[in-house]
């Protein structure tokens, strides 16, 4: 009895030190002041699980330097582009640089993301709309098709794109696929296999072996990206699968989606095989190929394509997001299915509105993920006392995540407005420059409004006690989620 009583007394004392060590470790690595005290909480308030949580979830590998885009040889060059774009912003004679020059230099400073100024945008804006464009894009392809997406699921839609890779696999076409392993988690060995044999050279990105690869189990590849023959390019918030296009219980799905020509598809593509060599550990060289001319002619839209993710060394998207917010002058349309902006856009948006700038947020009225629906309910009371309007889509789920800002700056991506795209999750958005795409993207968000319910204060301080139990519970997790 004596032996158990000493093992149960020596298992505690490692536990209560391993608590101190991990607490330590939150303070020593000067995290963001409200994840670090979120996860102090989490890891004293729920014994053992909380420790559990915080290697599976907690690692910061930003500032660990695990994921090195200085390592890819492609990137100087663009490096060295961004640098001559910064010492020429203001000799650009394109009419968008001058109402965005602040948000451009921010983006070739933090990403080193190129203005690209010819390009063609079409704004898709459903499944039916993005998977019959993208069918007929990759029917088309000649010589390269990539494509990376964190859901990709072998049904009826994803089944019918397979087909098409494994046959231009066999035709001679370049066919280069990643998936994410948690978003996809349910695709077989005998599909992979099946898409090897046929040609299609197909990778798991940051596979979660348990035990060993687990600590990186929360840093996922959220990102949606085609590039077909260097020369179309496709990104936005819609995976590959049925309910996509079909929607799911909650009815219809709403997204938006973007096809892109011009030389914005080179950051795409740049993107792309980034990805690829930390998938593989292999640098695709072959810039002719992979890196088409632009065709002539396809356009005048200026674009930035902004990436984020623990590969950066800066919040690239939420600081983009930050600096658009502050440079607002009369409105700000926001759609996002899942609403945890961190403190400091909170804030940004808060002052919009207390200035009389017309801000409007849509959120779903129903959810995929029940908890960060409460977490993203628990922020509607103060914007509404900010003066910001907030409305709740009813006629099914809106995945959309969009952004517009006056009438010459808009965002189109698959970033979400909360913590995990903005330091946790590969991301990428397009950052566009152009008064007629945003009156595009801005005449849809209206027109979505007439399918949802604007909230008022009053009518939403009479929800049940319940309710708002639930949000406060939910909103202690939000800095982690």
């Amino acid at each position: 009895m004596d032996w158990w009583n000493i093992l149960i007394y020596a298992l505690l004392v490692s536990y209560f030190l391993l608590v101190i060590a991990t607490v330590f470790t939150v303070l020593h690595e000067r995290r963001d002041p409200i994840r670090a005290l979120s996860w102090i909480a989490v890891v004293i308030l729920l014994p053992f699980i909380g420790l559990g949580l915080f290697v599976f979830f907690g690692q910061d590998y930003r500032k660990q330097k695990i994921f090195n885009r200085k390592e890819i040889k492609d990137l100087k060059q663009f490096e060295h582009l961004s640098y001559r774009q910064l010492r020429e912003i203001d000799s650009f004679s394109h009419p968008a640089v001058a109402s965005n020059r602040e948000i451009i230099t921010l983006l070739l400073n933090n990403n080193k993301s190129l203005l690209t100024t010819d390009n063609r945008l079409e704004v898709l804006n459903d499944g039916a709309e993005t998977f019959s464009s993208l069918v007929d894009a990759l029917r088309r392809a000649e010589s390269s098709i990539h494509l990376e997406y964190y859901i990709f699921e072998n049904d009826d839609l994803g089944g019918e794109i397979v087909e098409i890779l494994k046959a231009k696999a066999r035709s001679g076409v370049e066919v280069r696929f990643i998936y994410d392993d948690v978003g996809s988690w349910n695709l077989k060995r005998r599909f992979i296999r099946s898409l090897r044999e046929a040609g299609v050279q197909i990778h798991c990105f940051m596979p979660v072996v348990f035990p060993w690869l687990t600590s990186k189990i929360n840093y996922r590849n959220h990102r949606k990206i085609v590039v077909i023959d260097g020369r179309v390019g496709y990104t936005g918030g819609l995976n590959i699968a049925d309910r996509y296009l079909r929607g799911t219980k909650y009815g219809p799905w709403r997204d938006t989606h973007l096809k892109i020509e011009g030389s914005a598809v080179h950051m795409l593509q740049l993107t792309f095989l980034t990805d690829w060599y930390f998938a593989t550990g292999i640098q695709l060289k072959d810039k002719e190929k992979y890196l088409a001319p632009a065709a002539r002619n396809a356009g005048d839209t200026a674009v930035q394509i902004a990436t984020s993710g623990p590969d950066s060394d800066w919040a690239t998207i939420m600081q983009a997001y930050f600096a658009a917010i502050n440079k607002a002058t009369d409105h700000i349309y926001i759609s996002t299915p899942y609403f945890m902006p961190g403190e400091s856009l909170l804030t940004a948006l808060k002052v919009a509105a207390l200035s009389g700038i017309d801000v409007r947020i849509m959120l779903p009225s129903r959810s995929d993920s029940k908890i960060v629906y409460w977490a993203s309910r628990s922020y509607i009371t103060e914007l509404l006392e900010a003066r910001i309007k907030v409305y709740l889509y009813t006629e099914g789920f809106n995945h959309s995540k969009i952004m517009t800002i006056d009438d010459h700056f808009s965002s189109i991506g698959t970033a979400n407005m909360d913590n995990r795209s903005f330091e946790d999750n590969f991301e990428v958005t397009a950052m566009i420059y152009d008064s007629r795409v945003t009156d595009r993207i801005e005449q849809r968000f209206l027109q979505d409004l007439k399918g949802c319910v604007k909230l008022t204060r009053k009518h939403w301080a009479a929800r049940s006690r319940s309710e708002m139990l639930k949000e406060s519970v939910a909103r202690l997790f939000s800095p982690l989620l």
